[in-house]
């Protein structure tokens, strides 16, 4: 029955796409004839058919009728370039993540089914919501004369999650099924994904989590800091955490009156992401201007870190090293360390890559600062990686979807911000630090390490050697065999499978010929 819901769901997605312009605004070019067809089908089906109508405003309408559900999809597939195109992934970003507050009562009810505490033993005050989004809502409190903000998770957004995660994993296997050519982005991968990052934002322990560690982690850095968390008040559905008081990020006029300066914040924001990515391989991947605020000391202190991204040592090593050889122009090193990543297929030519690559850095170099946009060169970059056969990683895709963002924000501040002039300390010292005698020094410190753990389990792998050997030469004299009740098991659950999907297909057919009927 999960799989027929999935169907209906996904039927009722489509049908909330048509109905408010969505699907009219899809572009069709390079596509086949018949998806031209289509579209003029369903378009007089919309419900708005103004030309002047945004396509930011269709997709707005359509995911507020969809429910808070799809705007975290909406915004996870903003990070998602390579999905959905750069375009759309612009437009997506701009979903406002703000939804009708639910009651404080049901709030209070949360923090202390959470907490295992009442309300009045753990904060002074807990007041009416100011903020509400699509996995919480946040509530203004104080603590023995410390102002806190409290943050709860929208009661049932979990069970909602959950079903409407069912259709977007029928959705992307189809996808993979039907277009051969989307095999290479990996919906299914994505989706898988989205259903970690966001069973993660869930889990407002791991909000504190990453707080405490990026915490950690920045404690000697100039100018940025993250919230202190009161860990004796927070659990699963809710954290509390010190209370920013500071300017928005996106208040430029009150960032003024401040005094503060905004070319140097510009410079702070660019080189302390790069600082949180390269050094610690953990950092901040929602820095939008809303989580964003400077205090009064002109720090920058960033909130909401239910998305977070990290890097391993070699994918920090291969982006300074690409990084840096866009700074330098050395675009044969940037093909080169492409191949060495293993991100190009070795069947590929390295100098033709290395010529494509020029094709995106050189437009950077000679260019005003104002007319650099990182968009435009990340679209550039997912051609190139069409026409070289690069699968998609989705690690390096949220990081340079957070590279466009906060130099978005960057740009909001300075608009003559030049993102690589401001990378080049950052990066050139990670560089000089990182591979020169240092990392032959770190190199044989970590081979060191991993010549010892192997070195501890030989007895464990030669046992289970052993094991595997005797049941390989057991089963090559007596055949794999699988006992009755497992067999009968198998053909019901693949008939169970097929009769339901059979089922299915017809219900919606049958579904979409009586819309037909009704709306003809």
């Amino acid at each position: 029955m999960s799989t027929i819901g999935a169907y209906f769901r996904l039927a009722r997605v489509g049908w909330v796409l048509v109905r408010e312009g969505v699907v009219s605004a899809l572009p069709t070019q390079d596509m086949p004839p018949s998806v031209g067809l289509i579209k003029a089908l369903v378009e007089p089906l919309a419900r708005f058919r103004s030309k002047t109508q945004a396509r930011s405003e269709r997709l707005t309408r359509a995911v507020d009728r969809l429910g808070p559900s799809y705007v975290k999809i909406g915004q996870f597939l903003a990070t998602r370039p390579d999905v959905v195109g750069v375009d759309w992934a612009v437009d997506l970003a701009m979903l406002q993540d703000r939804m009708a507050f639910f009651p404080t009562e049901i709030a209070k009810a949360a923090v202390e089914a959470s907490l295992g505490r009442t309300i009045g033993d753990l904060y002074s005050s807990f007041g009416e919501p100011i903020a509400a989004a699509s996995i919480a809502q946040v509530h203004p409190g104080v603590v023995n004369d410390r102002k806190v903000a409290i943050k709860v998770v929208r009661p049932g957004v979990r069970q909602r999650f959950a079903h409407d995660i069912e259709s977007m994993y029928l959705l992307s296997r189809m996808q993979e099924r039907f277009m051969r050519s989307s095999r290479r982005l990996r919906p299914v991968e994505v989706t898988r994904t989205l259903e970690q990052t966001t069973k993660v934002e869930m889990d407002l322990r791991l909000e504190a989590a990453a707080l405490s560690e990026i915490a950690e982690n920045t404690k000697d850095d100039p100018g940025f800091r993250v919230p202190q968390v009161d860990w004796e008040r927070t659990g699963r559905d809710v954290i509390t955490m010190e209370w920013i008081d500071g300017v928005k990020m996106s208040d430029l006029a009150g960032l003024r009156a401040a005094g503060h300066n905004l070319e140097k914040l510009a410079e702070v924001l660019i080189q302390s992401f790069l600082r949180h990515t390269l050094r610690d391989g953990f950092f901040h991947a929602d820095m939008h201007p809303g989580n964003l605020f400077v205090d009064s000391a002109g720090t920058v202190v960033a909130v909401d870190m239910g998305i977070v991204g990290r890097l391993g040592k070699k994918e920090r090593r291969f982006l300074a090293e690409i990084l840096y050889g866009f700074i330098t122009r050395d675009y044969l090193r940037v093909a080169e360390v492409h191949f060495e990543a293993g991100y190009v297929p070795a069947h590929h030519d390295v100098a033709s890559f290395a010529q494509a690559i020029r094709a995106i850095g050189e437009p950077i170099h000679g260019q005003p600062a104002e007319t650099i946009s990182m968009a435009r060169l990340l679209a550039l970059l997912f051609e190139v990686t069409d026409l070289f056969e690069m699968q998609t990683r989705t690690e390096l895709i949220l990081l340079q979807k957070t590279m466009v963002v906060v130099e978005g924000v960057s740009r909001m501040l300075d608009p003559r911000f030049n993102m690589w002039k401001a990378s080049e300390p950052v990066v050139g010292q990670w560089i000089r630090d990182n591979l020169g005698p240092k990392r032959i020094v770190s190199d044989l410190r970590d081979g060191v390490k991993a010549a010892v753990k192997l070195a501890e389990a030989l007895p464990e792998i030669a046992a289970k050697t052993e094991t595997l050997h005797q049941e390989l030469v057991y089963m090559s004299e007596h055949g794999l065999r699988f006992d009755p009740e497992t067999t009968e098991a198998i053909g019901k659950s693949e008939a169970r499978h097929n009769r339901s999907g059979r089922v299915a297909l017809w219900i919606i057919a049958l579904s979409l010929l009586y819309l037909a009927f009704r709306l003809s």
